[in-house]
């Protein structure tokens, strides 16, 4: 795969969480052209139907709330078998708030939710799990105790830290599928850096330094996450990046993410604690 072509997806589902904008609606998009039916998993179900419509090929919206587990479970509930999942969907220095189930909002619906999602469908899922992380994650940082909520809130920390938790995740997925013989491929990806709608909402200097003029389009920015949906030789337990300076742009290649996102023993803790909150066990189990 290289450039802007992967292979034909003729015959293969893919849920993709998010996929009424930005990079979500890119991969649809571009899945659709390939063939594939896509489920777009959204919690504006009707953005996701006028997204749905600007779509070429077998397009399915579903209603997804990532911040709310019952509608997590509802969701799952729904899905006899997938070939992809893509974890795409999440909020972006967001001020601070609470999900329905009493998480604060970024570890809530970044990592969370998509945790509650893949250890419901992972026995239904034929072909890999797909996480979507952020260059930033580099930043983050995740406590030993694991509290979430110590110390003053500050929305990018808290960005950078759930975005870290993807990458531990992903990687902690892949360990434990492995482990259990399980031909299930789990791999992380980022966009570098997106000119994404959450990105032109944001205000703050932040935001105006990752909107500014180098940012690549939406489209670029969603091919690493596709090379990581639908690439054969990528391996489970790596992430997709692009290739340019400082994985800021460019097209996808696999990259080395931080020494703290390969944490082994932070990663297992960090999913004891998402399977005791949102109260979801993974069933991987040896083949």
């Amino acid at each position: 795969m290289a450039g802007t072509e992967f292979p034909d997806q003729r015959g293969r589902t893919v849920i993709v969480t998010g996929a009424n904008s930005g990079l979500g609606f890119e991969a649809a998009r571009a899945l659709g052209l390939a063939g594939a039916k896509v489920i777009m998993a959204c919690r504006d179900a009707e953005k996701a139907k006028a997204a749905a419509d600007a779509i070429e090929g077998d397009t399915e919206v579903r209603s997804l709330d990532l911040a709310d587990l019952s509608s997590v479970r509802a969701f799952a509930g729904g899905v006899d078998g997938v070939d992809v999942l893509i974890n795409n969907a999440g909020v972006m220095a967001v001020p601070h708030g609470t999900t329905p189930d009493g998480f604060e909002l970024h570890i809530g619906v970044n990592h969370l939710g998509p945790f509650a999602l893949t250890g419901l469908l992972i026995d239904r899922v034929r072909d890999r799990v797909v996480t979507v992380s952020s260059g930033l994650h580099v930043l983050g940082r995740i406590r030993s105790d694991l509290d979430f909520e110590r110390g003053r809130y500050r929305r990018w920390p808290a960005y950078a830290r759930s975005k870290l938790a993807n990458f531990l995740f992903a990687y902690e997925l892949q360990r434990r599928l492995s482990a259990a013989g399980r031909p299930t491929l789990s791999v992380a990806t980022h966009p570098g850096l997106a000119a994404t709608e959450g990105q032109r909402r944001d205000t703050s200097l932040q935001g105006k330094i990752l909107a500014g003029g180098r940012a690549q389009s939406p489209r670029m920015g969603a091919l690493p996450m596709l090379y990581a949906a639908t690439a054969p030789g990528v391996v489970g337990g790596t992430c997709v990046g692009p290739d340019g300076f400082m994985q800021r742009n460019g097209y996808p290649t696999v990259v080395r993410s931080s020494r703290r996102s390969r944490d082994v023993a932070l990663a297992a803790r960090l999913w004891e604690r998402s399977e005791a909150l949102t109260g979801v066990r993974f069933a991987v189990e040896p083949l």
